[in-house]
């Protein structure tokens, strides 16, 4: 049996008391811990210690470099044409990603999206795919590989080989309190978007109720943080901070949010999801290196639908099947006239979260046609009696509990609410 070069105990405490780590010992901890060598109560110790004491530079970037180094790194590098990722923080009817991906393929550019699935009041992208018939979130390498060079997007999961030491420090992170760290959240995000291996990163940072990061001063200091990351590992890296105090189009559930992306790609859709997708669309193929072409243009001719039918059926799906719909629905409406003030994210998602379109813990199934669809926005004209959202789902027993969170979720004013900004701020290795 080989001696270890360091003990967990001596190390938790150097952190615990305000010290600092070099790249040996952090290294050590991250692959000693994904083996087992660490137990969990010492990596739940030193997560504590980096919660209270947190990570300096040169910590954090060791930190997520040991992240990256514990599995294996995917490369795009022979692909036919430049690859670029996204990666959305999360928040309530945030499908962008749907209609994301295949536009910026459209535009000449490899999107390899590797996404999770949905956990609380945020929902996940593979959840909302799999709605659709047949879809499959599970590819090997080389499928993955074959359909960005023959379709430009792939839309799938990620393997347990990216940065297994993740999923170890995030169960952890999970049931100790230690979830809302800002480097702990940015080297979790940034470990397993390196180790994607694409040729750039564009990042959607939320923020507001909705949002994971609800102050938009931490929202920017996330933001800095990965971006930092990224230059420091050599991936061009630039993050807009977005506003997620109201839901993002008008449907929060899997089925639902991928009609509505499909309405998008048709030329229709919410102004909201057109406006983040092209302003996201636009930073993807500056990135690339590819930005002779006109996202606008390209989601207008069609030419992006065409690219997600492809993709859809590529992994199995049929893009013209029925989605799945709701076998109980109730709607609730406005009490007087006016103007809808405000319409708060949070309550939202737990709302869809609660009809069965999201799991409380990891594994949970999840309903596919379940559900809100808002038929009013801030800023719209609402009469007495009509209908302001409606709540979709398949078992009746869960709408009590759903309308009991929409409680004091919307007012109506005498005035219409001052317009909100949906991009708040840019984020680069410049700025």
């Amino acid at each position: 049996m080989v001696a270890e070069p360091y003990d967990a105990p001596s190390l938790i405490r150097t952190k615990r008391d305000g010290g600092t780590l070099d790249a040996d010992r952090i290294g050590w901890l991250i692959e000693a811990g994904t083996r087992g060598a660490v137990t969990d109560e010492q990596l739940a110790a030193l997560l504590m210690a980096v919660w209270f004491r947190g990570l300096d530079a040169d910590e954090l970037s060791h930190w997520t470099t040991a992240m990256i180094d514990s599995g294996e790194r995917l490369d795009f590098t022979g692909l036919s044409r430049p690859s670029v990722d996204k990666h959305s923080t999360g928040g309530v009817g945030d499908k962008i990603t749907l209609p994301l991906a295949p536009l910026v393929a459209a535009c000449g550019v490899a999107v390899p999206q590797l996404s999770g699935r949905g956990l609380g009041h945020t929902g996940g992208t593979l959840d909302k795919l799999e709605a659709i018939p047949g879809w499959r979130a599970e590819l090997g390498l080389d499928e993955i590989r074959r359909q960005l060079e023959e379709v430009g997007a792939v839309v799938c999961a990620a393997g347990p080989g990216l940065a297994p030491a993740d999923a170890k420090l995030y169960a952890l992170r999970d049931v100790t309190s230690t979830v809302d760290s800002i480097p702990l959240i940015a080297s979790s995000i940034m470990s397993k978007k390196i180790a994607e291996g694409a040729g750039a990163l564009v990042l959607d940072v939320k923020t507001g109720s909705g949002a994971f990061m609800t102050d938009p001063a931490q929202a920017r200091e996330l933001a800095a943080t990965m971006v930092g990351l990224g230059a420091n590992a050599g991936l061009p890296t630039t993050a807009l901070i977005t506003d997620m105090s109201t839901p993002l189009g008008r449907t929060a559930g899997n089925a639902l949010e991928v009609a509505e992306a499909v309405e998008v790609l048709q030329g229709c859709g919410p102004a909201d999801v057109v406006e983040l997708t092209l302003a996201l669309a636009r930073e993807m193929i500056t990135a690339a290196g590819v930005d002779e072409h006109d996202p606008a243009e390209r989601l207008a001719s069609g030419a992006a639908y065409r690219v997600w039918r492809s993709m859809i059926s590529a992994q199995g799906g049929d893009p013209d099947a029925p989605l799945p719909r709701a076998r109980e629905t109730e709607t609730l409406t406005a009490d007087r006239d006016g103007w809808l003030g405000r319409l708060d994210a949070y309550p939202v998602g737990i709302a869809a979260w609660r009809l069965g379109a999201g799991r409380a813990r990891r594994g949970d199934p999840v309903q596919a046609a379940a559900g809100v669809v808002l038929h009013a926005k801030p800023g719209d004209p609402v009469r007495a009696g009509q209908p302001l959202l409606t709540l979709h789902t398949d078992d009746a027993a869960l709408v009590p509990r759903a309308v009991e969170a929409l409680a004091g979720a919307w007012t109506v004013t005498d005035e219409p609410p001052a317009a909100r900004p949906l991009v708040l701020d840019r984020v680069s290795a410049e700025h």
